[in-house]
Protein backbone atom coordinates (compact mmCIF):
# COMPACT_ATOMS: atom_id res chain seq x y z
CA UNK A 1 0.00 0.00 0.00
CA UNK A 2 1.37 3.39 -1.00
CA UNK A 3 1.71 5.99 1.76
CA UNK A 4 -0.60 8.97 1.85
CA UNK A 5 0.46 12.30 0.40
CA UNK A 6 0.81 13.70 3.94
CA UNK A 7 3.09 10.83 4.99
CA UNK A 8 5.24 11.30 1.90
CA UNK A 9 5.66 15.01 2.55
CA UNK A 10 6.44 14.39 6.23
CA UNK A 11 9.16 12.01 5.09
CA UNK A 12 10.62 14.70 2.85
CA UNK A 13 10.51 17.23 5.71
CA UNK A 14 12.40 14.77 7.91
CA UNK A 15 14.96 14.39 5.15
CA UNK A 16 15.41 18.15 4.86
CA UNK A 17 15.90 18.53 8.61
CA UNK A 18 18.44 15.70 8.65
CA UNK A 19 20.53 16.87 5.69
CA UNK A 20 20.58 20.37 7.15
CA UNK A 21 23.01 19.11 9.79
CA UNK A 22 25.59 18.11 7.17
CA UNK A 23 27.27 21.51 6.92
CA UNK A 24 27.56 21.69 10.71
CA UNK A 25 29.27 18.30 11.01
CA UNK A 26 31.51 19.03 8.02
CA UNK A 27 32.53 22.34 9.59
CA UNK A 28 33.43 20.54 12.82
CA UNK A 29 35.44 17.84 11.03
CA UNK A 30 37.30 20.21 8.70
CA UNK A 31 39.63 21.21 11.50
CA UNK A 32 41.61 18.03 10.81
CA UNK A 33 40.11 16.06 7.93
CA UNK A 34 40.37 17.01 4.26
CA UNK A 35 37.36 17.18 1.97
CA UNK A 36 37.95 13.87 0.21
CA UNK A 37 38.45 11.96 3.44
CA UNK A 38 35.26 13.52 4.87
CA UNK A 39 33.30 12.37 1.83
CA UNK A 40 34.82 8.88 2.00
CA UNK A 41 34.17 8.44 5.72
CA UNK A 42 30.59 9.66 5.28
CA UNK A 43 29.83 6.89 2.80
CA UNK A 44 31.94 4.20 4.51
CA UNK A 45 30.25 4.64 7.89
CA UNK A 46 26.79 4.80 6.28
CA UNK A 47 27.46 1.54 4.40
CA UNK A 48 28.79 -0.27 7.49
CA UNK A 49 25.79 0.78 9.56
CA UNK A 50 23.41 -0.56 6.90
CA UNK A 51 25.26 -3.85 6.43
CA UNK A 52 23.77 -5.76 9.43
CA UNK A 53 20.22 -4.79 8.46
CA UNK A 54 20.64 -5.86 4.84
CA UNK A 55 22.55 -9.05 5.69
CA UNK A 56 20.00 -10.24 8.26
CA UNK A 57 16.73 -9.27 6.61
CA UNK A 58 17.34 -8.63 2.92
CA UNK A 59 20.27 -10.78 1.79
CA UNK A 60 17.98 -12.95 -0.35
CA UNK A 61 16.94 -9.83 -2.27
CA UNK A 62 20.51 -9.26 -3.41
CA UNK A 63 20.54 -12.48 -5.42
CA UNK A 64 17.41 -11.42 -7.30
CA UNK A 65 18.93 -8.25 -8.75
CA UNK A 66 19.46 -8.55 -12.50
CA UNK A 67 22.35 -7.10 -14.47
CA UNK A 68 20.23 -4.28 -15.88
CA UNK A 69 19.55 -3.05 -12.36
CA UNK A 70 23.14 -3.62 -11.22
CA UNK A 71 24.66 -1.28 -13.78
CA UNK A 72 22.18 1.43 -12.79
CA UNK A 73 23.16 0.97 -9.14
CA UNK A 74 26.82 1.27 -10.08
CA UNK A 75 26.10 4.43 -12.05
CA UNK A 76 24.08 5.93 -9.19
CA UNK A 77 26.95 5.20 -6.78
CA UNK A 78 29.39 6.84 -9.17
CA UNK A 79 27.23 9.96 -9.43
CA UNK A 80 26.88 10.13 -5.63
CA UNK A 81 30.64 9.81 -5.14
CA UNK A 82 31.30 12.54 -7.70
CA UNK A 83 28.70 14.78 -6.05
CA UNK A 84 30.21 14.62 -2.56
CA UNK A 85 33.82 14.70 -3.71
CA UNK A 86 33.39 17.66 -6.05
CA UNK A 87 31.05 19.71 -3.86
CA UNK A 88 33.06 19.37 -0.63
CA UNK A 89 36.33 19.93 -2.50
CA UNK A 90 34.95 23.04 -4.20
CA UNK A 91 34.75 24.78 -0.83
CA UNK A 92 38.55 24.77 -0.73
CA UNK A 93 38.79 26.80 -3.94
CA UNK A 94 35.79 29.10 -4.11
CA UNK A 95 33.53 30.99 -1.75
CA UNK A 96 30.68 29.30 0.05
CA UNK A 97 28.31 31.69 -1.72
CA UNK A 98 29.44 30.65 -5.19
CA UNK A 99 29.45 26.97 -4.27
CA UNK A 100 25.93 27.08 -2.84
CA UNK A 101 24.53 28.96 -5.84
CA UNK A 102 25.93 26.43 -8.31
CA UNK A 103 25.16 23.26 -6.33
CA UNK A 104 21.55 24.29 -5.73
CA UNK A 105 20.94 24.35 -9.47
CA UNK A 106 20.42 20.57 -9.12
CA UNK A 107 16.59 20.82 -9.37
CA UNK A 108 16.94 22.66 -12.66
CA UNK A 109 18.99 19.84 -14.17
CA UNK A 110 16.66 17.22 -12.66
CA UNK A 111 13.62 18.90 -14.19
CA UNK A 112 15.31 19.18 -17.60
CA UNK A 113 16.85 15.71 -17.70
CA UNK A 114 13.79 14.16 -16.06
CA UNK A 115 11.61 15.42 -18.88
CA UNK A 116 14.04 14.07 -21.47
CA UNK A 117 15.02 10.75 -19.91
CA UNK A 118 12.16 9.72 -17.61
CA UNK A 119 9.37 11.42 -19.56
CA UNK A 120 8.32 13.34 -16.46
CA UNK A 121 6.77 16.58 -17.65
CA UNK A 122 6.88 19.06 -14.73
CA UNK A 123 3.50 20.59 -13.92
CA UNK A 124 2.99 24.35 -13.91
CA UNK A 125 3.15 24.36 -10.09
CA UNK A 126 6.55 22.64 -10.13
CA UNK A 127 7.94 25.04 -12.73
CA UNK A 128 6.78 28.11 -10.78
CA UNK A 129 7.94 26.65 -7.48
CA UNK A 130 11.30 25.75 -9.00
CA UNK A 131 11.84 29.31 -10.22
CA UNK A 132 10.89 30.81 -6.84
CA UNK A 133 12.97 28.34 -4.84
CA UNK A 134 16.04 28.75 -7.04
CA UNK A 135 15.73 32.51 -6.68
CA UNK A 136 15.66 32.04 -2.93
CA UNK A 137 18.74 29.83 -2.98
CA UNK A 138 20.63 32.45 -4.99
CA UNK A 139 19.62 35.16 -2.49
CA UNK A 140 20.80 32.98 0.41
CA UNK A 141 24.06 32.16 -1.37
CA UNK A 142 24.82 35.80 -2.20
CA UNK A 143 23.50 37.29 1.04
CA UNK A 144 26.99 38.15 2.28
CA UNK A 145 28.31 39.17 -1.13
CA UNK A 146 25.63 41.63 -2.25
CA UNK A 147 26.27 44.20 0.53
CA UNK A 148 29.98 44.04 -0.28
CA UNK A 149 29.33 44.67 -3.96
CA UNK A 150 27.29 47.78 -3.14
CA UNK A 151 30.07 49.13 -0.94
CA UNK A 152 32.76 48.61 -3.55
CA UNK A 153 33.81 51.50 -5.69
CA UNK A 154 33.07 51.42 -9.40
CA UNK A 155 36.77 51.13 -10.10
CA UNK A 156 37.20 48.06 -7.90
CA UNK A 157 34.07 46.45 -9.34
CA UNK A 158 35.26 46.81 -12.94
CA UNK A 159 38.77 45.58 -12.23
CA UNK A 160 37.72 42.55 -10.21
CA UNK A 161 39.00 39.40 -11.88
CA UNK A 162 38.31 35.84 -10.82
CA UNK A 163 41.38 33.75 -10.11
CA UNK A 164 41.94 30.38 -11.74
CA UNK A 165 41.46 28.85 -8.30
CA UNK A 166 37.95 30.21 -7.87
CA UNK A 167 37.07 29.20 -11.42
CA UNK A 168 38.13 25.63 -10.61
CA UNK A 169 35.98 25.71 -7.47
CA UNK A 170 32.98 26.97 -9.39
CA UNK A 171 33.42 24.23 -11.97
CA UNK A 172 33.61 21.59 -9.22
CA UNK A 173 30.39 22.96 -7.71
CA UNK A 174 28.64 22.71 -11.06
CA UNK A 175 29.92 19.16 -11.51
CA UNK A 176 28.45 18.39 -8.09
CA UNK A 177 25.06 19.68 -9.23
CA UNK A 178 25.14 17.60 -12.41
CA UNK A 179 26.17 14.50 -10.48
CA UNK A 180 23.41 15.02 -7.90
CA UNK A 181 20.86 15.32 -10.70
CA UNK A 182 22.06 12.06 -12.23
CA UNK A 183 21.87 10.36 -8.85
CA UNK A 184 18.29 11.54 -8.30
CA UNK A 185 17.11 10.50 -11.76
CA UNK A 186 18.59 7.02 -11.54
CA UNK A 187 17.08 6.61 -8.09
CA UNK A 188 13.66 7.46 -9.49
CA UNK A 189 14.09 4.67 -12.05
CA UNK A 190 15.61 1.98 -9.81
CA UNK A 191 14.11 2.70 -6.41
CA UNK A 192 10.64 1.14 -7.14
CA UNK A 193 12.39 -2.16 -7.97
CA UNK A 194 14.27 -2.52 -4.68
CA UNK A 195 13.55 -2.15 -0.99
CA UNK A 196 14.91 1.02 0.59
CA UNK A 197 17.60 -0.69 2.76
CA UNK A 198 18.90 -2.71 -0.20
CA UNK A 199 18.99 0.25 -2.58
CA UNK A 200 20.70 2.62 -0.14
CA UNK A 201 23.18 -0.03 1.01
CA UNK A 202 24.28 -0.85 -2.52
CA UNK A 203 24.48 2.73 -3.77
CA UNK A 204 26.24 3.98 -0.64
CA UNK A 205 28.59 0.98 -0.82
CA UNK A 206 29.55 1.68 -4.43
CA UNK A 207 30.10 5.35 -3.58
CA UNK A 208 32.22 4.42 -0.54
CA UNK A 209 34.46 2.11 -2.58
CA UNK A 210 34.98 4.70 -5.31
CA UNK A 211 35.77 7.45 -2.80
CA UNK A 212 38.17 5.18 -0.95
CA UNK A 213 39.98 4.46 -4.22
CA UNK A 214 40.20 8.22 -4.84
CA UNK A 215 41.62 8.69 -1.34
CA UNK A 216 44.30 6.05 -1.93
CA UNK A 217 45.25 7.45 -5.33
CA UNK A 218 45.58 11.02 -4.03
CA UNK A 219 47.24 10.02 -0.76
CA UNK A 220 44.66 11.89 1.32
CA UNK A 221 45.13 11.18 5.07
CA UNK A 222 42.43 8.99 6.60
CA UNK A 223 43.92 8.44 10.05
CA UNK A 224 45.58 10.32 12.88
CA UNK A 225 42.54 12.43 13.78
CA UNK A 226 41.33 13.14 17.30
CA UNK A 227 38.40 11.11 18.60
CA UNK A 228 36.05 14.07 18.35
CA UNK A 229 36.70 14.35 14.61
CA UNK A 230 35.72 10.72 14.12
CA UNK A 231 32.55 11.43 16.13
CA UNK A 232 31.58 14.22 13.74
CA UNK A 233 32.23 11.89 10.79
CA UNK A 234 30.02 9.18 12.29
CA UNK A 235 27.24 11.70 12.96
CA UNK A 236 27.63 12.93 9.38
CA UNK A 237 26.98 9.39 8.17
CA UNK A 238 24.07 8.68 10.52
CA UNK A 239 21.98 11.85 10.43
CA UNK A 240 22.27 13.59 7.04
CA UNK A 241 23.21 10.43 5.10
CA UNK A 242 21.30 7.50 6.58
CA UNK A 243 18.30 9.45 7.79
CA UNK A 244 18.28 12.39 5.36
CA UNK A 245 19.24 10.83 2.04
CA UNK A 246 17.37 7.61 2.84
CA UNK A 247 14.21 9.65 3.36
CA UNK A 248 14.65 11.18 -0.09
CA UNK A 249 15.35 7.77 -1.64
CA UNK A 250 12.18 6.44 0.00
CA UNK A 251 10.15 9.34 -1.43
CA UNK A 252 11.54 8.74 -4.93
CA UNK A 253 9.40 5.59 -5.13
CA UNK A 254 6.20 7.60 -4.84
CA UNK A 255 6.76 11.07 -6.29
CA UNK A 256 8.76 12.52 -9.23
CA UNK A 257 12.47 13.23 -8.88
CA UNK A 258 11.89 16.89 -9.76
CA UNK A 259 9.69 17.43 -6.69
CA UNK A 260 12.07 15.59 -4.35
CA UNK A 261 15.01 17.64 -5.63
CA UNK A 262 13.12 20.90 -5.03
CA UNK A 263 12.67 19.90 -1.40
CA UNK A 264 16.47 19.70 -1.14
CA UNK A 265 16.48 23.48 -1.46
CA UNK A 266 15.15 23.58 2.08
CA UNK A 267 18.59 22.52 3.33
CA UNK A 268 20.06 26.06 3.38
CA UNK A 269 17.17 27.16 5.59
CA UNK A 270 17.74 24.39 8.10
CA UNK A 271 21.50 24.85 8.00
CA UNK A 272 21.13 28.58 8.67
CA UNK A 273 18.98 27.94 11.73
CA UNK A 274 21.38 25.31 13.10
CA UNK A 275 24.39 27.53 12.45
CA UNK A 276 22.73 30.34 14.41
CA UNK A 277 22.03 28.04 17.36
CA UNK A 278 25.19 25.92 17.43
CA UNK A 279 27.84 28.13 15.80
CA UNK A 280 26.36 31.52 16.76
CA UNK A 281 26.31 32.55 13.10
CA UNK A 282 23.18 34.69 13.00
CA UNK A 283 21.55 35.02 9.56
CA UNK A 284 21.55 38.37 7.83
CA UNK A 285 18.37 39.89 6.44
CA UNK A 286 18.92 38.59 2.90
CA UNK A 287 19.35 35.05 4.21
CA UNK A 288 15.94 35.31 5.86
CA UNK A 289 14.42 36.63 2.64
CA UNK A 290 15.97 33.81 0.67
CA UNK A 291 14.71 31.28 3.19
CA UNK A 292 11.15 32.55 2.81
CA UNK A 293 11.44 32.28 -0.98
CA UNK A 294 12.75 28.71 -0.75
CA UNK A 295 9.90 27.61 1.50
CA UNK A 296 7.42 29.38 -0.76
CA UNK A 297 8.82 27.56 -3.78
CA UNK A 298 8.53 24.21 -2.02
CA UNK A 299 4.92 24.99 -1.06
CA UNK A 300 3.98 26.04 -4.59
CA UNK A 301 5.53 22.89 -6.02
CA UNK A 302 3.62 20.64 -3.64
CA UNK A 303 0.21 22.25 -4.30
CA UNK A 304 -0.46 20.23 -7.43
CA UNK A 305 -2.26 17.00 -6.78
CA UNK A 306 -0.59 15.50 -9.82
CA UNK A 307 2.92 16.84 -9.48
CA UNK A 308 4.11 15.40 -12.75
CA UNK A 309 2.37 14.26 -15.87
CA UNK A 310 3.52 11.19 -17.74
CA UNK A 311 4.02 11.84 -21.41
CA UNK A 312 2.02 9.46 -23.56
CA UNK A 313 -0.54 8.56 -20.87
Amino acid sequence: MNPSKTTTYLGIILGVLAVSTASIFIRMAQGEAQALSIAAYRMIFATLLLFPVVFIRYRMDLAKINWSTWWKILLAGLFLAIHFASWITSLSFTSVASSVVLVTTTPLWVAIFGALLLKERPSKSIIIGLAVALTGSIVVGLSHEIPTWFMQSAENATTAVKTSSSMLGNLLSLVGAWAAAGYMLIGRKVRPQLSLPVYTFLVYGVSAVLLLVAVLITGTPMAGFHGQTYLWLVLLAVIPQLIGHSAFNWALKYIPASLVSIALLGEPVGSTILAAILLHENPVFLELVGGVLILTGIYLSSRSGNSAERVGQ
